[in-house]
């Protein structure tokens, strides 16, 4: 019946509303949509050790899509690199004595004594070196004082490396600065710590870090903050403490800003049109550091793999030029409400989505705009948002609802499709599931054309009566079942039962046009009656009372839709047409035949079929005369199975006049 399609649909609702609803996909979605927010803001409040990794690499992504960044033009890298370190090969005593530090694998402290006086009166800012000078030179003593004459004269301009070291006695751990105190008389403000520290990733993400004050070591600047002191430049105060990435290894070397070391004591290099005989050091901040792989002091970076002297010079740039890396959130805590609240509206929004496609699409395109606000705000903003977690998150939120959204839509497909299939022919149980909008709209209520066919068993109120029960539902089932499927067959939909009447229509709620809807009514017809031919049969050999039945069709314009009170709704079939079947029907018996059509009908199907015209009659309760035709078959066809028929139908008449007399046994009997 019609009207069990919406009971599919409330029934599905209802089984949402009640305890049920808990082992239903949809609810497995939302709960996995809150699980996965729940989830998100944990690992990431508590600063789980995956969720950084994720984290910082995503920021690593961002500096490299970014690509290079022009570095401040006043930062300059003098590398201790390859060739440097071999210029001791080219040493001649007459032709280039300068070379001579450079012979042995430990330089001469006097080079750099000699670098720092030629900087300094270029006009550099500032000379800060990232070689620890923390033990006695390999050169002797005479060696180290050339060096402190050097630092005495030009030491307010220079930054020398400290270093916080821990080393193991026994079973402690105990942490030491290393300065080149111990060694030379320098400045105290000229120190400058050169450590970092090293994400979870292994990669440098921030600027130089001070002991622990645990340590009870004393603060000593970074090595980056101390540069900039000593240089007297002015900077804001950091607002995070991640460094700025400008680009990989190579930003200050593409720039003309890395110049190899022994440029500054080879006099040709020194008066070339680059270094213009040091004009090009004036204003300069000048870090003199290792970039030779030989040297050991390549580390990972958030960008690669670059020299320890090429990360301070990222970290100079970055407090300069105000651009330190910061966290929108104070704390974990508030990163993970934040995180929490993000994928949990997301995944409410999607939840709005009906369709299992639209919210994978969404979640996806929240996703990736989460991504770029991301990105944008990290390389224009210098401010980190929690990205990769959230973005997986959402992402997941869109792959979860998909999942159970797909599950949930089949299982409904499955129930529907089961409980039409037993009222509807299959191929328009296949166009309702795979078009409920359609459905939706034919719920709702339109006018549409159809055939309606209703049938009835004759004499069944005296056979009700005098049959016993339990074999009269059980005969009744038999023929119901054999009339059902003689209508599905037409893709004919199955109305409503009326006791042992049938109401279908065909052209809804899928037509196939006005031709084929009336056609499949007649051949419908045609097949309750053969199906009926067969069904007398058996029961007459099972000693049973056959049935015989009225069929009356009228095609026409009805009106579909839900109709009834908010505690019960049926779906309806209403309409003059739907009231003249079912008057045709009840003149099946006057007419003394088993099919009727209307003539409304006749004139679509006439070419079609062979028939009787019984002219026009007047209908019970409706104005106006309707012509009438009896169906005798199609075109053409052998009339022994009509003329059977109406044989039939005279053969019961008397049985149930037998019957309404008394003559027959009572079920009382």
């Amino acid at each position: 019946m019609l009207e069990l399609w919406l009971e599919t649909v409330s029934l599905l609702v209802g089984l949402r509303k009640s305890f049920k609803f808990l082992s239903s996909p949809k609810f497995i979605g939302y709960a996995l949509i809150g699980s996965i927010a729940t989830l998100s803001a944990i690992a990431t409040g508590i600063e789980l050790k995956e969720v950084q990794s994720l984290e910082r690499q995503t920021q690593s992504a961002f500096f490299n899509w970014r690509g290079t960044v022009a570095p401040p033009k006043n930062i300059v890298i003098l590398a201790i690199d390859d060739l440097s370190l071999r210029q001791g090969e080219f040493y001649d005593p007459k032709k280039r004595p300068f070379l001579e530090p450079f012979r042995t694998t430990t330089w001469k402290r006097i080079v750099y004594a000699q670098v720092l006086e030629k900087l300094v009166k270029a006009g550099a800012k500032v000379v800060a070196f990232d070689i620890l000078f923390v033990t006695p030179g390999d050169h002797g003593a005479d060696d180290d004082k050339k060096f402190q004459s050097a630092i005495t004269k030009y030491g307010d301009k220079a930054v020398f490396a400290a270093s916080y070291e821990l080393s193991q006695m026994g079973e402690a751990s105990i942490m030491q600065l290393a300065t080149p105190e111990s060694v030379f008389q320098i400045k105290p403000n000229t120190l400058g710590l050169i450590n970092f520290q090293p994400e979870v990733t292994g990669n440098i993400h921030r600027l130089g870090v001070q002991p622990p004050a645990e340590s009870g070591l004393p603060p000593v600047p970074t090595f980056a903050a101390s540069a900039l002191n000593v240089a007297k430049i002015n900077y804001p105060k950091p607002k995070g403490d991640g460094i700025y990435f400008y680009g990989g290894f190579d930003t200050w070397s593409n720039a003309q800003q890395l110049i190899p070391f022994y440029y500054v004591v080879d006099p040709d290099n020194w008066n070339s049109e680059q270094l213009q005989g040091g004009k090009f050091f004036q204003d300069k901040i000048v870090l003199i550091g290792a970039t030779a792989a030989s040297k050991q002091d390549i580390q990972n970076s958030a960008v690669g793999r670059m020299s320890g002297i090429e990360i301070h010079a990222n970290a100079i740039a970055t407090l300069m030029e105000n651009k330190s890396m910061a966290g929108l959130f104070a704390n974990p805590f508030q990163q993970g409400i934040f995180t929490f609240f993000l994928v949990g509206i997301s995944g409410g929004i999607l939840c709005l989505l009906k369709r299992p496609t639209m919210q994978i699409l969404t979640a996806f395109g929240m996703a990736i705009a989460w991504f770029g606000i991301g990105y944008v705000c990290f390389i224009y903003t210098s401010t980190i948002l929690p990205v990769a977690i959230p973005t997986i998150a959402i992402g997941l939120n869109g792959i979860a609802l998909l999942t159970t959204g797909s599950i949930a839509a089949q299982i409904d497909k499955i129930l529907l499709r089961r409980t039409l299939e037993r009222y509807v022919a299959a191929p328009i149980v296949e166009e309702i599931v795979n078009q409920p909008d359609n459905f939706r709209d034919l719920l709702e209520g339109r006018t549409i054309k159809a055939a309606v066919l209703f049938s009835d068993i004759r004499g069944f109120t005296t056979l009700s009566s005098r049959l016993p029960a339990k074999l009269l539902i059980q005969q009744l089932n038999t023929y119901l079942g054999g009339m059902v499927d003689a209508i599905l067959e037409y893709q004919g939909t199955i109305d409503k039962f009326i006791g042992d009447a049938i109401m279908a229509e065909f052209g809804s709620p899928v037509s196939r046009g006005e031709k084929d809807d009336a056609m499949n009514a007649i051949h419908a017809a045609l097949n309750m009656r053969l199906v009926l031919m067969e069904l007398r049969k058996i029961w007459q050999t099972e000693n049973k009372i056959p049935f015989s039945n009225g069929i009356g069709i009228n095609y026409g314009e009805v009106t579909v839709g839900n109709i009834g009170s908010s505690r019960r709704l049926e779906y309806a079939v209403i309409g003059d047409t739907v009231n003249v079947a079912s008057r045709v029907e009840g003149m099946t018996k006057d007419l003394g035949t088993d099919i009727v059509i209307t003539g409304t009908l006749y004139e679509i199907v006439k070419d079609e079929i062979d028939a009787v015209d019984f002219g026009e009659h007047a209908l019970k309760g409706r104005v106006g005369n309707v012509r009438l035709y009896g169906v005798i078959g199609l075109k053409g066809c052998d009339r022994t199975i009509y003329e059977q028929v109406q044989n039939d139908l005279t053969r019961h008449a008397a049985v149930i006049d037998i019957l309404k007399k008394g003559q027959l046994p009572t079920r009382r009997e």
